[in-house]
């Protein structure tokens, strides 16, 4: 099982949605639980954030490799938990 890297920000109402499918996920799928999801806010954490190469918010790093950038689905963050558990 892979480490997810999650980059939001606060205010951004995509982010917020995309923190409540992640959390539906889980719910239907007990294995995604057991998946270390690491949620950085790039502006209360800048210092971590400045380390990364993206414009958007949600992103998503598995295992240090940026798979999602930007608006997302139901069915892309499941992509994004699938990947971390290969």
């Amino acid at each position: 099982m892979k480490p997810v890297l999650m980059f939001t920000l606060n205010a951004c109402p995509y982010c917020q949605r995309a923190l409540s499918m992640v959390e539906e996920l889980k719910e239907n799928n007990p294995e995604y639980r057991k998946i270390q999801i690491t949620i950085i806010d790039e502006g209360r954490q800048p210092e971590i954030a400045d380390k990364y190469d993206y414009f958007y918010v949600p992103t998503y790093y598995v295992d240090g490799v940026k798979v999602h950038e930007g608006a997302a689905t139901l069915d892309m963050i499941k992509k994004v938990l699938d990947t971390a558990m290969e």
